[in-house]
């Protein structure tokens, strides 16, 4: 049976800024990948968001990333791997209080933006963040892009770990996504990523921007919540994924 985990970065919204749907985009996920603050959100989203997903059964995670609300956590910057460290246990703690508030229990941690793109190439980076979640609580799953050096420094921790695909981002020949820099980094034709997700999941590969095929571990597939189409993307993927027997569920 082949199965495989929904998710989506909500609790983007902050102070008097609303971005995406969150309150229905919840009914059509597994996981949800909650800002905490840094590069998104704020307590009192944060503490909206974690209730939504415990009323709607959707599995909760924090999703910290830098100190960038400007620029939505999507500039790379250089830093020291302890502040990697600590700002990302300030960031995951600052969610479990909402979870634990809630009664819940917080599933996963899945960096954001830049702090994921950049971890999946550098092992320092990645090490810093896996060290962070597995001393937070080793039984949190850790997201990361599949077969990047996050999910590698993951393994070797011993942590669970989940190879995380894009719904709507190209691939370059490495398995790296495009650069949002790049005019050909989104996918926004729903069918041409709904059929990327369907090979993804019941193939392993993903066709990358040269043509070439890339092989590809598919645990949980990303849907991005601030689209303007993201509510009938998910809904149409979820569709189209239970049509093909494909089995949505949280990672185990």
């Amino acid at each position: 049976m082949t199965r495989v985990d929904l998710n989506c970065d909500l609790g983007e919204s902050f102070g008097a800024y609303k971005i995406g749907q969150d309150e229905f985009i919840l009914d059509h996920i597994s996981s949800a990948n909650v800002a905490c603050g840094y590069h998104a959100g704020d307590h009192n989203v944060m503490a909206a968001t974690v209730k939504m997903a415990k009323e709607r059964g959707v599995s909760i995670g924090a999703h910290p990333g830098f100190q960038d609300l400007m620029g939505f956590g999507r500039r790379q910057i250089q830093t020291s791997p302890e502040d990697i460290y600590h700002f990302v246990i300030y960031q995951i703690n600052a969610l479990k209080g909402f979870c634990h508030l809630n009664n819940v229990s917080m599933k996963h941690v899945k960096p954001h933006g830049a702090l994921f793109n950049m971890a999946a190439k550098d092992p320092v980076m990645a090490k810093a963040i896996a060290q962070a979640v597995h001393d937070t609580d080793p039984s949190l799953v850790l997201f990361g892009l599949s077969g990047s050096e996050l999910t590698k420094a993951g393994e070797e921790l011993g942590l669970t770990v989940a190879n995380e695909v894009f719904a709507d981002r190209t691939y370059q020949p490495d398995g790296a996504l495009t650069p949002r820099t790049e005019a050909n980094a989104l996918i926004h034709d729903t069918n041409a990523a709904v059929e990327q997700v369907l090979q993804m999941v019941k193939e392993g590969t993903v066709t990358a921007v040269d043509g070439s095929i890339v092989k590809i571990k598919a645990d949980t597939v990303c849907i991005h919540g601030d689209g303007e189409n993201a509510l009938s993307f998910a809904q149409t993927l979820r569709e189209v994924l239970t049509n093909e027997g494909v089995t949505i569920a949280p990672v185990k």
